[in-house]
């Protein structure tokens, strides 16, 4: 498992240094490109709604390959996640300056106030929005319990 950290933008002016001077903070901030060329962490962003009787869930999983995409659905806990992989080589000149690359795996899990068929899941991938559909279970019919 690699070692993926969140890239915090404000962590320079959070963080305090009793002993640093004011003027020497705001100089090695300011000398720094501040907010160019981020890479952020793949990140998973997902909206659930409910419709007559299903659940459909939009998850946001840009850059990814459809086959690297795994859904999983036990009862009500519905469990979604993906491969990324990303390289990115800047060559200048025939000569390589820069190559980054990252894997890993993003991965989300919710549970559902019903339980779901997952024989009737369906699921489409397309622009790097993954749409799934989920049918509620029917349990059958209502029963009144009388109490005594």
């Amino acid at each position: 498992m690699s070692n993926i950290t969140r890239f915090d933008p404000f962590n320079e002016i959070t963080r305090f240094e009793p002993f640093m001077d004011m003027n020497d903070f705001i100089k090695s901030f300011s000398m720094r490109p501040f907010m160019r060329d981020i890479e952020y962490e793949p990140q998973m962003k997902i909206d659930v709604s409910e419709a007559d009787g299903s659940y459909l869930v939009k998850a946001e999983i840009p850059g990814v390959n459809k086959d690297d995409i795994h859904i999983s659905v036990d009862g009500n806990v519905v469990s979604i996640s993906a491969e990324v992989k990303k390289e990115k080589e800047e060559k200048k000149d025939e000569k390589v300056i820069r190559s980054e690359r990252y894997f890993g795996k993003v991965s989300r899990s919710f549970t559902l106030a019903s339980e779901v068929d997952a024989d009737k899941v369906q699921a489409k991938y397309t622009n790097g929005v993954l749409e799934v559909t989920m049918p509620k279970k029917t349990n059958g019919k209502k029963k009144s319990i009388a109490v005594s």
